[in-house]
């Protein structure tokens, strides 16, 4: 199991710096992850930093609130792509789940992915803020809209991943999209659990810790 290949390496706080941004691209060509996550504005400065390394670039849209018109988030996920992401991890609107106005969350996600084309598309439901059956509704909508991967948290709310919520999406979408849990994996012990319980992807803001952790098992 290559850790290095699950983890999104990420920096989306406010604060984060074009430094900050630098030493998140090293960090991410030497340990070769497999992608780093960032705000939209900072797209051109990874693109530029990973152009001749095999690191993806991932865009986050709607973030962290998934609130924005559907029109802001296909603009936000073309101007991404346009720059060079490679994917895009878009937050779902929340309230309209909760509110069941199911069209509308569904139109919400689908808009973005036809914007993109054939680029990745994960779609962030933010677990701690729904119950098990809104958990098994986003997912069944995510998959209908045709997003690629359904990722469990922003790592902004009250809590991010747990198993028990990546066991419930993997039994809902089967084989029919991935999964990525992000938010609180911090540990490779951790890392490893989620991956046994099926997920595809990791986004941490602790991969080089966990890399760390690895080689001094070694």
């Amino acid at each position: 199991m290559d850790i290095n290949n699950y983890i999104d390496h990420t920096l989306l706080k406010p604060s984060a710096t074009q430094k900050d941004i630098r030493t998140l691209c090293e960090e991410a060509r030497k340990h070769r992850f497999y992608s780093v996550c960032v705000n939209g504005f900072y797209v051109p400065l990874a693109k530029e930093l990973l152009s001749k390394s095999s690191v993806k670039i991932c865009a986050v849209v709607g973030f962290p609130l998934g609130a924005s018109a559907t029109e802001v988030k296909v603009f936000e996920a073309e101007k991404a792509v346009e720059q060079g992401a490679d994917e895009i991890d878009m937050v779902i609107n929340i309230g309209m789940l909760k509110s069941k106005n199911y069209v509308n969350v569904y139109t919400d996600i689908r808009d973005v992915k036809v914007a993109i084309g054939s680029k990745i598309l994960k779609v962030i439901i933010e677990i701690s803020e729904l119950s098990k059956n809104e958990i098994i509704k986003a997912c069944q909508i995510c998959l209908d809209a045709k997003a690629d991967f359904i990722k469990t948290s922003t790592g902004f709310s009250k809590s991010g991943a747990t198993l028990t919520a990546v066991k419930m999406i993997r039994k809902t979408v089967k084989d029919a999209a991935k999964i990525k849990a992000s938010g609180g994996i911090r540990t490779l012990e951790m890392a490893k659990k989620y991956i046994e319980a099926g997920v595809d992807r990791i986004g941490a803001s602790a991969g080089v810790a966990m890399m760390e952790e690895l080689e001094k098992k070694k």
